[in-house]
């Protein structure tokens, strides 16, 4: 889930001088996950420690599901208003079903972003400890045949991902590699299914999304098949993220950072508007957020933790609550 600003322009349009052409994050193939773990652990630290992103390669999520999804996420946005706007539920900050255009707003900007989405989360069986925290999916969505399943496989496909590279990222902040293994086995994860219309005529001062960072542990990033990706390097300048199809982009999110206590940063990010010959072209993506169990306590790792870089989060927070602290700033919740 979209964040933060820190000093940075939410409503610029990407067409400056700051944005850095000769550079690309780096790729890191999942193929080294079995075949040399630690090379795994080293190439991801090396890519998150400078840019707070990698793209992964060879993730083992067929492109059939994923085209499936794709397809059936289109569908759903081609409906009309009236239709999407049935799947809105009031009073959950948008954590499930639909949330119209031009709601979400990253913090600091002044205007909402251009685009809107769907939320798909974890499913809890009636009763658990959880269920406050994490309400039911929308599962009968009528207009467009299978898109629930295809989407709850897509979720279950990119947690299953997502825990892998935090198998390496546990290892990189000295952790056991099964350190996340019992604080996220039922987290508070989401899948958001993300349309961005063809910018409309009275979009002046307004992007797709605003420059912010992300709240939870990681996200991966499936689909864009247009561009406008850019993450903003230490230098200042901008970064087109351009990944090969297929792959998945995966960030760090400012949980992970206040865990690492910075060790591993939390990079803004934006998605600027296209140049005016691709304006008419709409914009998919679907971005998994994964979260911690909605009680696991972050508290900075003692391991990250030295002379040169004291402890800036001295006083703990529980997942849920910094995640409902964060829903406000973005005008999710009230």
């Amino acid at each position: 889930m979209t964040m933060t600003m820190r000093g940075i322009d939410a409503t610029t349009n990407g067409d400056d001088d700051d944005v850095n052409e000769t550079e690309e994050v780096p790729t890191v193939s999942l193929e080294l996950y079995e075949g040399d773990f630690n090379e795994f652990v080293v190439r991801l630290g090396e890519a998150y420690t400078k840019y707070g992103f990698v793209i992964l390669e060879n993730h083992g999520i067929p492109q059939e599901m994923i085209e499936r999804a794709m397809g059936r996420s289109r569908a759903f946005f081609e409906c009309d208003e009236v239709k999407k706007k049935k799947y809105t539920l009031r009073g959950l900050g948008g954590a499930r079903g639909y949330t119209a255009f031009g709601v979400e707003q990253a913090k600091g900007a002044s205007k909402p972003d251009l685009k809107e989405f769907w939320h798909l989360g974890r499913d809890l069986p009636p009763g658990h400890k959880y269920e406050a925290s994490m309400p039911p999916n929308v599962d009968e969505v009528v207009e467009v045949e299978g898109f629930s399943e295809v989407n709850k496989q897509i979720f279950n496909a990119l947690d299953a991902l997502g825990n892998r590279v935090l198998e390496a990222l546990a290892v990189h902040l000295e952790q056991p590699r099964d350190y996340f293994s019992d604080k996220t086995n039922e987290g508070n994860s989401i899948l958001r299914i993300i349309h961005y219309p063809p910018i409309p005529p009275d979009a002046a001062g307004r992007v797709r999304a605003g420059a912010h960072e992300d709240i939870n542990l990681i996200t991966l990033l499936l689909g864009a098949d247009e561009g406008g990706l850019q993450i903003l390097r230490k230098d200042g300048k901008w970064l087109d993220v351009n990944p090969p199809p297929g792959c998945v982009t995966c960030n760090i999110g400012d949980m992970l950072q206040r865990l690492s206590n910075h060790k591993l940063p939390s990079t803004t990010h934006r998605v600027v508007n296209p140049p005016v010959e691709r304006a008419h072209l709409p914009r998919f993506s679907m971005p998994f957020f994964l979260h911690p169990n909605p009680d696991f306590v972050i508290e900075t790792l003692e391991s990250c933790i030295s002379d040169e870089n004291p402890n800036r989060y001295p006083e703990p927070i529980s997942s849920d609550d910094y995640l409902q602290e964060r829903l406000r700033e973005i005008k999710l919740k009230s």
